[in-house]
């Protein structure tokens, strides 16, 4: 089971290889890389890990976080396994980035659409 990404409507854009997946972007007012691993366990989307660079406005750390040695504060989000994930579309946070199997993009490299927000589920 991989991950599907869809239009807000419905639609499926793309089907993506494997079962774990990392999610970034870069926050929009700290403009800070977050870093998210996911993995589609049972038919959800199971939060794996969290990262980011620092901390700043919307941009707390879990209780659990801890420094890691390449300057990352890293934790197992407390957050159980999710139907769907949607994304926005921001003009003031630039385009979230995905990796699947090794191959990563900006969303729209998987998509073929930019601007648009998408639905992140577990292929059926």
């Amino acid at each position: 089971m991989g991950l599907c990404l869809f239009a807000l409507g419905g639609a499926l854009l793309a089907s993506l290889p494997g079962a774990d997946f990392t999610l970034s972007w870069t926050h929009s007012i700290e403009k800070t890389e977050w870093r998210e691993r996911w993995s589609v366990d049972s038919g959800r989307l199971r939060p794996v890990e969290a990262r980011i660079r620092g901390t700043g406005a919307g941009m707390e750390p879990g209780p659990d976080a801890r420094l890691t040695g390449d300057g990352w504060l890293a934790w197992v989000p407390g957050l159980p396994p999710q139907e769907s994930v949607a994304l926005a579309a921001s003009g003031f946070t630039g385009e979230h980035r995905l990796c699947a199997a090794a191959d990563c993009r900006p969303l729209s490299g998987w998509t073929g659409v930019a601007d648009q927000a998408v639905v992140m589920r577990a292929c059926r």
